[in-house]
């Protein structure tokens, strides 16, 4: 156990499509920070286009470390952990607590951190991009991130807390209003965490469109009124059907993105456009990768709020602890697929870069050590 306590099993990236596992120093505890065991990962579908190269959020940061710094450990950001070891000053965790993390944190230099506005920084560093993440059997966290997990969540639900705080900032974003109609593309599991937020946000009408059945099926099971395939109509217009002709109020849109990764490149956003009321709200989740064409004329013709989810806070995070431990947001039922063993890692890549492939909801994911 002393020797294993001295070097670890990490992932490291040597370019685009090159992955390794090393070995590597363990991680020294340093004050501010808490050395973790790694208990359950999952790649993002962002850190997965990015590990094949494929332009997406971050690709010319992470292309310019691949060529300077190479090998370097990165992704990781969705996980659960066990606390082993905390540094000075840290007050909010012990050894043994379980944690879950935000992934951006306060740069601590930028106005909005001077003005003691950190929360809403947008400067700092990111767990897993510019520090190193969980695809490893450990790894040094900074206190400021985590947030101790209820012991009703499992290892596997806390892995997914990190988007799911993600879709908690979101909604919040909609402000939806008491009984307004909410329409989500993209059932994957944004789209199915922004379906259940949205039901305890006071949501009416909530129709979900996707292209693939069994994302169909589940966002039924998890509260959708009308779950639509868009492989069998135009979604917008059975939208505009179920809304009394007008549109939804609110529509999410969570499938937009890389073709090469299974999303719906630009398809999605134009048939949320036209899925949305006018004077309505479009949220959007999606990231593309590359510059879009929209009729910004037609969008101030019909009053539209084309609307971005604001950062996710530590706030967010500990809100969805509540809402897991409640009950009142499932995530069991969308963890379709789960590895075990830090080797297992390159396969919950393929698994989550080829959701319709493998019938995946939310990415694969890997147990390192067994509950």
């Amino acid at each position: 156990m002393a020797k294993r306590y001295c070097h670890m099993k990490a992932w490291r990236f040597y370019g685009f499509n090159d992955l390794r596992l090393e070995e590597v120093p363990m991680p020294r505890c340093t004050p501010g920070h808490v050395v973790v065991q790694v208990l359950c990962v999952q790649p993002s579908v962002t850190e997965v286009q990015l590990a094949r190269g494929i332009r997406t959020l971050a690709y010319d940061q992470i292309k310019r470390r691949l060529e300077t710094e190479a090998p370097v450990q990165l992704f990781g950001h969705e996980f659960c952990a066990r606390i082993l070891e905390v540094g000075a000053g840290v007050s909010r965790f012990q050894p043994g607590d379980r944690v879950a993390a935000r992934a951006k944190l306060p740069c601590g230099t930028c106005p909005l951190c001077l003005s003691e506005r950190s929360e809403l920084c947008r400067s700092g560093p990111i767990i897993g991009f510019q520090l190193p993440g969980c695809f490893a059997e450990f790894a040094l966290l900074p206190e400021i991130a985590l947030v101790k997990l209820d012991e009703r969540i499992s290892d596997q639900e806390a892995a997914c807390l990190q988007s799911l705080s993600d879709s908690v900032a979101a909604v919040e974003t909609a402000e939806i209003r008491m009984g307004q109609s909410v329409a989500i593309f993209g059932q994957g599991s944004m789209g199915l965490e922004c379906l259940q937020i949205s039901r305890n946000s006071g949501a009416g009408r909530l129709i979900t469109v996707d292209v693939r059945e069994e994302a169909c099926q589940i966002s039924k099971e998890l509260g959708a009124d009308q779950a639509i395939n868009a492989n069998e109509c135009d979604p917008g217009a059975a939208i505009r059907e179920w809304t009394d002709g007008i549109g939804a109020d609110v529509v999410f849109e969570c499938a937009g993105g890389s073709p090469k990764q299974g999303l719906s490149g630009t398809k999605s956003l134009l048939q949320a456009i036209s899925a949305v009321r006018s004077g309505g709200k479009l949220i959007g989740v999606s990231w593309f990768g590359q510059p879009l064409e929209v009729d910004i004329d037609l969008l101030r013709e019909r009053s539209l709020r084309y609307l971005f989810p604001d950062i996710s806070t530590r706030a967010h995070l500990e809100h969805t602890v509540r809402l897991v431990a409640s009950g009142r947001v499932r995530l069991k039922p969308v963890i379709t697929h789960t590895l075990h063993g830090i080797e297992t890692v390159p396969q919950a890549f393929e698994i989550t870069g080829n959701k319709a492939k493998y019938r995946a909801i939310n990415p694969a994911q890997v147990v390192l050590v067994k509950g």
